[in-house]
């Protein structure tokens, strides 16, 4: 929610008028977020005239804490909104940070991928907090994404195929 946003938000707010429209995919529980994304994007508008974006909901896949064997049910659970959804905005990059949404919605482009639908480059980036480890979204999309960065360098040890760019937030 917080955190991620924010660190998604710094991104975006270096990427040029081009990556437009943004669709940005939210928790349906996540009411924070949503506002610092509407504040982001009318700031935006202020610079560029074309700006466009799209907010859409999808179930949360994991709670906090929520035990390994119950979240794989509401994963399964998410990616049953994360597929049609992924397959009406067809996207051409996946940028994402860590948040539990974010599995369901690269497992569902994988899936268009795999089915010649449309193929999404995923570009994942672990939060800047992920000194040592990677968070569980990082562990499993570092074997789909086609380009995981980590902004740590002991991470860049740890994992080969990341990139380090040192910190990009």
């Amino acid at each position: 929610t917080g955190g991620h946003t924010t660190e998604i938000l710094r991104l975006l707010s270096r990427l040029s008028e081009s990556y437009s429209p943004r669709h940005y995919i939210l928790a349906d529980s996540d009411e924070m977020s949503e506002a610092k994304i509407r504040s982001f994007e009318q700031k935006r508008a202020e610079t560029f005239s074309n700006s466009q974006f799209t907010l859409d909901r999808i179930p949360r896949s994991r709670e906090v804490r929520q035990s390994w064997s119950s979240s794989v049910v509401t994963t399964l659970y998410s990616m049953l909104y994360s597929l049609p959804l992924t397959y009406k905005l067809k996207p051409d990059l996946i940028l994402c940070n860590g948040p539990g949404t974010c599995v369901p919605v690269c497992i569902s482009a994988l899936l268009l991928g795999l089915l010649g639908i449309k193929r999404a480059i995923i570009v994942y980036v672990e939060s800047i907090c992920r000194v040592e480890t990677l968070s569980l979204s990082g562990k499993i999309l570092y074997y789909f994404s086609d380009y995981f960065i980590v902004q740590w360098p002991g991470l860049k040890e740890k994992y080969p195929k990341s990139v380090y760019l040192g910190r990009i937030v």
